[in-house]
């Protein structure tokens, strides 16, 4: 079996044994509030657990590196519906310790997709679409540094009222301690 197979297996028996009823929320957030975090897989129940949230507290916007990396990309649109749609004043930035994403390398990254059998002449239609291969696929140096890069966007984007509280935070990815970036 592969693990689509074993994930549709057990979701057959959650809802017929009906484990969904705990989880019952709508979808504004109960406490108007919205995390963009990395999608780091230790950060999956620890984030929620190690910040109080339950289901239906908060909207969690992830990506690798927790990164706003363009000011009209979909996280930005994201936290756009978040406060406009759905009622969330308040925005927590979250990095993390040891992230996966913080040292990557876009010339490390194109080579494992060559290997992967994407061809050259892709990624060099990336370069002509206007694609900036090193910039988009880059990591970034410091956690705490890319933190406050993301806070400063939304708090300076044109979209995002004065109102919204944003602030940027560190999580320590064992402990779930929680640390305000200055």
């Amino acid at each position: 079996m592969s693990v689509i197979d074993d994930i549709l297996a057990y979701n057959t028996t959650f809802v017929e044994e009906k484990h969904y009823e705990e989880y019952t929320t709508d979808k504004y957030p109960d406490k108007k509030l919205a995390i963009v975090s990395c999608m780091d897989t230790r950060l999956t129940e620890l984030l929620p657990a190690a910040l109080g949230l339950k289901n239906g507290d908060a909207k969690i916007i992830k990506n690798a590196g927790g990164v706003i990396s363009h000011p009209f990309g979909s996280v930005i649109r994201s936290l756009l519906v978040g406060i406009f749609e759905l009622g969330v004043d308040t925005i927590m930035v979250i990095g993390h310790t040891n992230c996966g994403a913080q040292h990557m390398n876009a010339e490390e990254m194109c080579s494992h997709m060559i290997k992967a059998g994407v061809p050259q002449d892709h990624i060099d239609l990336m370069d002509y679409c206007g694609v900036d291969f090193e910039e988009w696929l880059a990591g970034f140096g410091d956690g705490e540094e890319s933190v406050q890069h993301s806070v400063e966007l939304i708090r300076n984007h044109p979209l995002i009222p004065e109102t919204i509280t944003v602030k940027g935070f560190i999580i320590d990815s064992v402990t779930g301690k929680l640390t305000e970036v200055a």
